[in-house]
């Protein structure tokens, strides 16, 4: 079955959602926003939400794109565990996921905030592990500057092993709490695990006892080699894995190549390439909507979201002619989606205006555009030819988008075959089909049990 994940951000997924006539009227610090969102999403039965982050306020020195906002902003945006803990409370089945970076957190604090919203969530929590792509995050933690890709990978290995590791320091029946004997705890069913790395020290336990997951699910969203691997080793679930089809078909092949040198099964690694998703009750009411939110878009505004994309300046440059012939090949944050707008436009010859007009409509990402029908069509088509499991859903308008994905193309995929119709699982990990989560416990559980 298709997995499906879905992003409720509630300016919508285009630079000119928010200001739509159906968009929410007032988006900053919303929490009933997000439980309608999050309600829509399970009406839908999806696999899971999923927030991003940041940590730090971005493009102070674009005041013109700081003052119109973009989705992947965020200038004023809930923590997401704590926003997600207290939406769980309220949508009970779909599986709720957060980001926290590797680079500037600390193992303990991610692995203890994520193993308490397994337990509130009874089991639906996702964490998504990221190096930070946002070079101007570093001055907020004490540092000059971002860290170098090779240098955030490799501490990314590490934290992720300890999080691992304290997620697994208890075992499951750790805590028979017998008011009659008057055991609370069993001394023997934890350990410390004594962590000395290259960037931790961590001796352990965590203070919170096992989830109902075992451990939480772990998305990764890395489309760099390192980023591949690192999600080939450890991740349970992809976010973004391309932006064509044949681009996500190559990153798919690639990633899954790349898990048998760990040992892992190819079905242990669900990969949910992000797609936007302009759907209208038919191809011309979809068309109306793309047209009009283009128009929201001024050209100003247009370059300095390229520029920013890019780590480029384009003010000033004739908007009918080409990019820049010169731009540095590498920058200290993510670089993934710059070299594909860069190839995107050499490749076909595109203008400055030509390049943002067509990656403003999901951000450089895909676009699925029409009626049910089609987009359904074409989610198939993908999902056949092996360019994902699934997809995670970003909508250009909220909450028009994600309820007109729901309602419309939803359905549309169940009578395929090829969606569920109802929950058939209680957690996150059944969601997505995935196996229990390992235990270093489950050996001297089995021994208990053979005795």
């Amino acid at each position: 079955m298709m997995n499906l994940a879905c992003i409720p951000n509630l300016v919508g997924g285009h630079l000119g959602g928010w200001r739509h006539r159906d968009a929410f009227d007032k988006p900053v610090m919303n929490l009933e926003a997000f439980i309608e969102m999050t309600q829509i999403a399970e009406r839908g039965k999806l696999d899971a939400v999923f927030l991003a982050d940041g940590n730090g306020v971005r493009d102070m020195d674009r005041p013109a794109l700081f003052a119109a906002n973009h989705p992947s902003a965020r200038p004023s945006f809930f923590e997401p565990t704590t926003l997600l803990s207290a939406v769980s409370m309220v949508a009970k089945r779909i599986g709720v996921v957060a980001t926290a970076t590797s680079t500037y957190d600390e193992p303990w604090m991610v692995a203890r905030r994520f193993s308490s919203m397994d337990h509130i969530s009874k089991g639906r929590a996702g964490w998504n592990l990221v190096t930070a792509s946002n070079a101007g995050d570093a001055l907020n933690f004490g540092r000059s500057e971002h860290m170098g890709r090779e240098d955030r990978y490799a501490r990314a290995q590490e934290f992720y092993e300890v999080v691992a590791a304290l997620w697994d320091s208890w075992a499951h029946d750790a805590f028979p709490q017998d008011k009659a004997t008057g055991q609370y705890l069993d001394p023997a069913r934890v350990r410390p695990i004594d962590h000395k790395g290259t960037h931790f020290t961590v001796k352990g336990p965590l203070n919170i006892s096992r989830t109902p997951q075992g451990r939480p699910v772990v998305f990764m969203a890395g489309q760099s080699a390192p980023g591949m691997e690192l999600a080939a080793r450890y991740a349970d679930a992809l976010f973004g894995a391309g932006t064509t089809k044949q681009d996500c078909i190559d990153a798919y092949a690639d990633i899954k190549g790349r898990m048998a040198r760990y040992g892992r099964a190819l079905d242990t690694l669900k990969i949910l390439p992000g797609v936007s998703v302009f759907v209208g009750r038919s191809a011309a009411e979809a068309e109306e909507l793309y047209l009009e939110l283009q128009s929201l878009i001024s050209p100003a505004l247009g370059v300095h979201y390229l520029s920013k994309m890019l780590v480029h300046d384009l003010e000033g440059m004739p908007l009918d002619g080409p990019l820049p012939a010169e731009m540095a090949p590498e920058t200290l944050g993510g670089s993934s989606l710059r070299r594909y707008i860069i190839d995107m436009a050499k490749r076909d010859s595109l203008t400055i205006r030509e390049t943002y007009q067509r990656t403003l409509p999901a951000l450089g990402g895909p676009v699925f555009k029409g009626s049910p029908t089609q987009v359904a069509d074409e989610m198939e088509d993908w999902w056949r030819s092996k360019a994902g499991d699934g997809f995670t859903i970003m909508a250009p308008v909220q909450p028009r988008g994600l309820a007109d994905f729901v309602d419309l193309v939803v359905p549309e995929l169940q009578r395929r075959g090829i969606f569920r119709k109802e929950y058939e699982a209680t957690t996150l990990r059944g969601h997505l089909g995935l196996p229990d989560a390992p235990s270093r416990w489950q050996a001297s559980a089995a021994e208990r049990g053979a005795a």
